[in-house]
């Protein structure tokens, strides 16, 4: 990470803040998630900012890495500006980091506007701060003070009275929110009631200490407890220690919706506008965010089913993700939530595409869904090995690509005392493999030695378009043509879906197998399945054929040989 302090924001200074915030992130991760109790006592603040955060950092790295190969520079501020932006979008958690994600829409749209040196020096930093903290505000249905919008614009009013390069008016931002979140108890009850501050406003803190750090090259100590006047029940002021770490905050609402819905939405404005109206009848905490037909979407409801046909209806929803806070959760009565005792063994998956999520889930596994060129960072890999609450784990990245970042979120999980065992299936096919010779009972040991042998003693293969001309270890391949590859590399280039499939197959079954699995993508054509299905069963005796919908999986069909 560069340490050299930025003067000015240009494509550097928003990488090296991004990685100082998602560091921050991590560091305080716990400590936020302790103080969490609004709006809901679930202890997932933290880590829902620092895997948005990291979801930003993941996309900003990547417009490096794709500009050095181009031209050996850095990219221009509009590039990385925007890289953030949408990683933030794309990869939200929860209501703080949806809004966490908003606010870095806000700045980048500052920042970034009209050409590579507009706005990037202090003045356009107040400007990209208060922009921000206005969208941020725009996008709750109903804002509430005392939170992270609160802090949010502290740090904007600070910014905005201060004169300054990037570094000074950075401070001043820091400040100000660093003032607003002290006074956060004294604006929301439940906070003033368990003792805490805005667990949201915290982040936010942390964030805007990295762009302290990132223009000063000096981070800001925070110290672990803020001093504030609250109001006592008798109305007299009291002045007490407001602690950033709270081991066990109680929730202070009653009869609150029972569920978490988020999702991405493909949508135009118009008809966000209309989702908007009626999400906010069905239940509260309504986030939404983005723009440019991409949004994020976040709300609290007791129809989860409603809140998502919502979503349908206005446009293509998509990773979506539903989380039952639990009867008798802190959420819904008030009280303490049960301690819930850890399974002995869990399989975590990646899987490709909704369909392919329904079948793992059904098997019981815990999946993380890759949208197609967004693989899943490793914060993300590491809440699902969490979320699956057992004991010992057994982890199917299910891509080759996914080797390192699987191994460091197995690492992770292993220094907080669970026992993964990472399985390198190269294939969602090589999972399916792996699941169905799963048995919880057996020895650990003896559980993974079986599903690594079935993955491995399955061929994989996927049929794709191709996005560009390129070169193969098949020939030349032009945009639009259809590529089979056989074990990651391409094997055949051919004009038509279905001729190509076959001729996959052909290559597969010709070194023998017993069972073929494919697995059919949305934008496959609807007969190519029967085709296959008839071919093996007119030439290879004694092979049966299986078929799942994979939905929208990048791969126009992905096909296993057992």
């Amino acid at each position: 990470m560069p340490q050299v302090p930025q003067t000015f924001f240009d494509a550097l200074a928003v990488r090296t803040w991004c990685g100082l915030a998602l560091r921050a992130l991590g560091r305080a991760r716990e400590e936020i998630d302790a103080i969490n109790v609004y709006p809901v006592a679930d202890g997932d603040t933290g880590t829902n900012l620092y895997l948005t955060m990291e979801s930003a950092v993941t996309a900003v790295e990547a417009v490096f890495a794709g500009h050095g190969t181009l031209t050996g520079q850095q990219p221009p501020l509009a590039d990385a500006a925007g890289a953030m932006a949408h990683g933030a979008l794309i990869g939200a958690r929860g209501n703080s980091g949806t809004i966490l994600a908003q606010l870095l829409r806000g700045m980048a749209q500052v920042l970034a506007a009209d050409g590579e040196t507009a706005h990037t020096d202090g003045d356009g930093l107040r400007l990209a701060l208060r922009h921000a903290a206005d969208s941020a505000r725009q996008a709750v249905a109903h804002p509430v003070e005392g939170t992270v919008l609160s802090v949010a614009s502290a740090a904007a009013d600070a910014a905005g009275d201060t004169d300054g390069d990037c570094g000074t008016v950075a401070r001043a931002a820091y400040d100000g929110a660093c003032a607003a979140l002290a006074a956060t108890p004294g604006q929301l009850a439940v906070l003033e009631r368990a003792g805490v501050v805005d667990a949201g406003g915290r982040g936010l803190v942390a964030v805007l200490a990295a762009l302290v750090e990132t223009f000063t090259r000096e981070a800001p100590v925070f110290g672990g407890h803020a001093r504030v006047e609250v109001v006592s029940a008798s109305g007299a002021p009291r002045v007490d220690d407001v602690l950033l770490c709270e081991d066990d905050p109680t929730a202070p609402q009653e009869g609150g919706p029972a569920y978490e819905v988020i999702y991405l939405l493909e949508a135009e404005d118009t008809a966000v506008t209309r989702l908007r109206d009626r999400l906010d009848a069905l239940g509260d905490s309504l986030v939404v965010v983005g723009g440019d037909g991409l949004w994020n979407v976040h709300v609290h409801v007791d129809d989860a089913g409603a809140a998502v046909e919502a979503g349908v209806e206005a446009g293509r929803p998509y990773r979506i993700r539903i989380t039952h806070f639990g009867l008798g959760d802190v959420h819904t009565t008030g009280a303490e939530r049960p301690p819930r005792e850890r399974a002995q063994r869990a399989v975590v998956a990646v899987v490709p595409g909704e369909g392919l999520a329904g079948l793992y889930g059904e098997a019981g596994a815990t999946t993380v869904l890759a949208r197609p060129g967004e693989p899943p960072a490793s914060g993300e890999l590491v809440a699902a090995l969490r979320r699956a609450h057992a004991r010992e784990v057994v982890l199917l990245p299910n891509d080759a690509d996914l080797r390192h970042t699987a191994a460091a979120a197995a690492e992770q999980a292993r220094a907080e005392g669970i026992r993964v065992a990472l399985i390198p299936t190269r294939s969602a096919v090589q999972g399916i493999a792996a699941l169905a010779v799963h048995e919880p009972e057996r020895r650990f040991d003896e559980d993974v030695v079986s599903m690594t042998s079935a993955a491995g003693a399955t061929r994989y293969a996927e049929v794709a378009v191709a996005e560009r001309q390129s070169w193969t270890m098949a020939g030349i391949c032009q945009a639009g043509d259809v590529l089979g590859l056989v074990d990651g590399d391409v094997a055949v280039i051919g004009a038509d879906v279905t001729a190509t499939a076959r001729a996959v197959l052909d290559r597969m079954l010709a070194a023998g197998g017993e069972l073929v699995t494919l697995v059919l993508g949305d934008e496959a054509p609807e007969s190519v399945a029967d085709v296959l299905e008839v071919h093996v069963r007119e030439s290879y005796l004694a092979v049966d054929t299986v078929v799942y919908r994979g939905g929208r999986q990048g791969a126009l069909l992905l096909i296993g040989v057992e």
